[in-house]
């Protein structure tokens, strides 16, 4: 019940009900006052033309008959006819001795009788008079026999004679009704024809009522996308409609410089957030790893203080000891401000066009020492020529940091201690370049730790091999940036690690 009441509601919400109800009520209203008018003034105003019609006349006859010695009978009679005719007037005129000079109708000269019963009659009968005057009198009388109501006028005219004149007003009640019923049918037909013009016009009307309705809820959506399509017409509507195109086209203006501006915001707030966490992480890490090497300084350095050894030779110890953990020191902070660069986006590539193997083969040359000292053999095909598409700088890097890390952890297997260096073409035109060393796995626990800062899987390794701790998590930076895959994967009597690079288009 509810449902149906809500519908009936927006229903009579809709401009085409209101319009069509507002136009109905308006023609209703005038036929009802039409029918009033009808029923208290027509008549009224119907009885007072014909009773002026009766008196005028009774002036031009008696006019006519006050010159009658001039004037031909048979045109008054001719004129008396067509005023019978159109104005449906009974007229009878006597003489003075009671004869009928003229009458249009015998059976109302017979009714009337003699003067004498007619002056009697007249003084007798029942009825309303309307007009009495020295000359004539107008009465509304009815007819008791044929049930009909007239208007009389009898009256002397100035030569003696004696003239009647009768209208029927029957007609007049009933053209009312007849009146009556054919507005209430007007009334039905104007209400019809009223609602096929409200449905076009309010079409009209409403149609851009509902797209700017329907604008303005996409407005508040934030969806400035669509326009007002009837901007072109001249009238109310179309300025309303070009003023809500220009608050659209100005709303989605400002929206959209707050959005930009929101946007640098929240950069520049990103920003920020990120340079305080690299800054406390790049405080955390210096103080954790410089611990050690500020201690081995300071204890070196009082040694030579105190000259706790004498002799030349310790001195020279103690000095390179304290030598070689300064370096240590700037190899660290350097390696951690590159590494604090590369994780927050703040160091730019400069790519370019490379042969991968040429690099290849200039790290090895660079490790070629530790190589040597430690009797690895190295699996590497020099002969091939790739040319790929990344900054060689830090690809030197990752190459280094693999093979370097190889070296200090190849052992001997099957009698050889062996270092592999390969490049494999992969799909979507990259290059896979792999490094094996052999020697004892990684545990599974540790193969994703060894890319977090400072981890080191064999914490039996010490000092004395001269890492960082931070070469593969500035390989993991790296490969970050350029969106490529890098891992390791533990190999029957080995490891291998590996990343891919876009190969030159």
């Amino acid at each position: 019940m509810k449902k149906i009441y809500t519908q009936i509601k927006d229903i009579f919400k809709s401009v085409k009900i209101k319009l069509f109800l507002t136009i109905s009520i308006t023609i209703i209203l005038i036929i009802i006052f039409l029918i009033i008018v009808n029923d208290f003034a027509l008549e009224k105003f119907y009885l007072y033309n014909k009773q002026n019609a009766l008196k005028s006349l009774y002036y031009r006859l008696n006019e006519h008959y006050s010159y009658s010695a001039s004037n031909n009978q048979k045109d008054i009679e001719s004129e008396l006819e067509k005023i019978s005719i159109k104005n449906n007037f009974d007229i009878l005129i006597k003489d003075k001795n009671g004869i009928i000079v003229y009458t249009t109708n015998k059976n109302f000269s017979s009714a009337i009788g003699t003067i004498s019963d007619i002056i009697g009659k007249f003084s007798e009968d029942i009825g309303e008079e309307v007009e009495i005057s020295e000359k004539f009198t107008i009465k509304r009388q009815r007819d008791v026999k044929n049930g009909l109501s007239y208007i009389m006028l009898s009256g002397i005219l100035d030569n003696g004679y004696l003239l009647y004149i009768r209208i029927p007003i029957t007609s007049i009640q009933d053209s009312v009704d007849i009146s009556n019923k054919f507005l209430v049918l007007i009334a039905g037909i104007a209400i019809l024809i009223s609602a096929i013009i409200v449905s076009i016009i309010s079409k009209k009307f409403t149609e851009p009522i509902l797209e700017l309705n329907n604008i303005a809820k996409k407005m508040s959506n934030l969806d400035f996308s669509h326009k007002y399509k009837f901007a072109d017409a001249d009238d109310e509507i179309s300025d309303l409609g070009k003023s809500i195109n220009v608050m659209s086209d100005k709303l989605e203006k400002t929206i959209n410089q707050l959005r930009d501006t929101n946007i640098e915001l929240e950069k520049d707030i990103e920003e920020k957030s990120k340079l305080d966490e690299m800054r406390k992480s790049f405080i955390s890490d210096v103080s954790h790893e410089l611990k050690t090497p500020i201690a081995l300084i300071q204890g070196y350095s009082e040694g030579l203080l105190e000259n706790v050894n004498s002799d030349e030779e310790s001195r020279k110890f103690y000095a390179e000891v304290i030598l070689d953990e300064s370096n240590k020191m700037d190899k660290l902070v350097k390696q951690l401000l590159e590494l604090m660069k590369l994780e927050y986006g703040k160091r730019e590539f400069s790519n370019k066009s490379f042969d991968i193997v040429e690099l290849e083969k200039e790290v090895i040359t660079k490790c070629r020492v530790m190589i040597d000292e430690k009797n690895i053999q190295i699996q590497f095909n020099e002969n091939e020529n790739i040319q790929v598409f990344a900054d060689d700088f830090y690809i030197e890097q990752i190459i280094t940091n693999y093979l370097t890390n190889a070296i200090k952890n190849t052992k001997v297997v099957n009698g050889n201690k062996i270092i592999t260096i390969s490049n494999e073409i992969c799909e979507n035109n990259k290059i896979c370049v792999k490094v094996f060393n052999t020697g004892d796995n990684i545990k599974q626990e540790d193969l994703n730790r060894i890319w977090n800062r400072f981890y080191k899987a064999d914490e039996s390794r010490n000092r004395e091999d001269g890492g960082t701790g931070i070469g593969l998590s500035l390989v993991k930076a790296i490969m970050n940036n350029y969106k490529n895959k890098y891992g390791v994967t533990n190999k029957d009597g080995g490891v291998e690690f590996y990343f891919e690079l876009d190969l030159e288009n």
